[in-house]
């Protein structure tokens, strides 16, 4: 049985955060495993309230975990505070944990702030050296960087400059250059670098209001793929094929962003 550890905040509306990334280990036949480090007032029109918890308990929640279970592979999500950060990578760095795929969660598909600027810091110093790959947005990446991104141009452009960050692979998720800057591109468009080459993923752009939790699901899936021995570059393109398949499938729920479909079968015939 292969393992997959989530270290993310819980969404109570169950489309993003901890919900999310064990519903994708799952869809890939992988036991999850999960340590929280804040709980969520939030449904598919937004974030109403964040309580952060303690470093006391998420400390005893990863010893727990890894002392007893181990894992094959860690995706973290919304950590919250710089402390919080720092406490999650002394943690993977003290139980020398591989497979580690960051997704640097700051803003909510709500536009809701979910990390604070010194946590931000943080990540680009702490959290990222240490990740397999990296899973940024676009909004995500011009924090990270302090650069606007308007094309694909700019996203490789980006991939290259975050890749100096210290992690070994890049993945810029281009949903969002559909969205806010050209409506008439008809693919979503990932790039991916690791140091030496650009490669993009592209699929169909599908229009919808369903993407709540896209990125969390995006990222475990990678998770999911690299614990059960996947190359790297394998893991993001089995992840895309998942993240497609669950947008196209999703159904109404809510009166927002809805949820995606992490439930969606997937032909395994596809997957590296």
């Amino acid at each position: 049985m292969y393992k997959a550890l989530t270290v993310a905040g819980s969404d109570s509306g169950g489309g993003a955060g901890i919900q999310a990334d064990l519903k994708t280990f799952s869809a890939f036949g992988v036991y999850g495993m999960s340590v929280l480090t804040a709980v969520t007032a939030q449904n598919t029109c937004g974030v109403f309230g964040i309580e952060e918890l303690s470093l006391d308990i998420i400390r005893k929640q990863f010893d727990a975990v890894i002392k007893d279970i181990g894992t094959d592979a860690v995706k973290t999500g919304m950590l919250g505070n710089s402390r919080i950060v720092k406490l999650v990578a002394d943690k993977i760095d003290n139980f020398g944990l591989s497979n580690v795929v960051v997704d640097p969660v700051m803003i909510a598909k709500s536009g809701d702030s979910l990390l604070s600027q010194e946590a931000v810091v943080q990540v680009k110093k702490l959290l990222i050296p240490l990740a397999e790959v990296i899973t940024p947005n676009i909004p995500e990446a011009e924090i990270l960087l302090n650069n606007k991104i308007t094309s694909e141009q700019d996203m490789e452009q980006a991939a290259v400059e975050l890749h100096h960050l210290g992690c070994k692979f890049v993945v810029i998720k281009g949903g969002h250059l559909s969205e806010k800057h050209n409506p008439d591109i008809q693919e979503a468009i990932d790039i991916i670098y690791d140091g030496s080459k650009i490669v993009s993923l592209r699929d169909k752009y599908i229009l919808t209001t369903n993407t709540h939790g896209t990125g969390c699901t995006y990222a475990s899936a990678i998770a999911a793929s690299l614990a059960q021995g996947c190359s790297t570059l394998n893991a993001i393109k089995n992840a895309k094929i998942f993240i497609t398949k669950a947008i196209a499938t999703s159904t109404n729920l809510g009166k927002g962003h809805g949820p995606v479909n992490h439930l969606i079968y997937v032909n395994r015939n596809e997957l590296y």
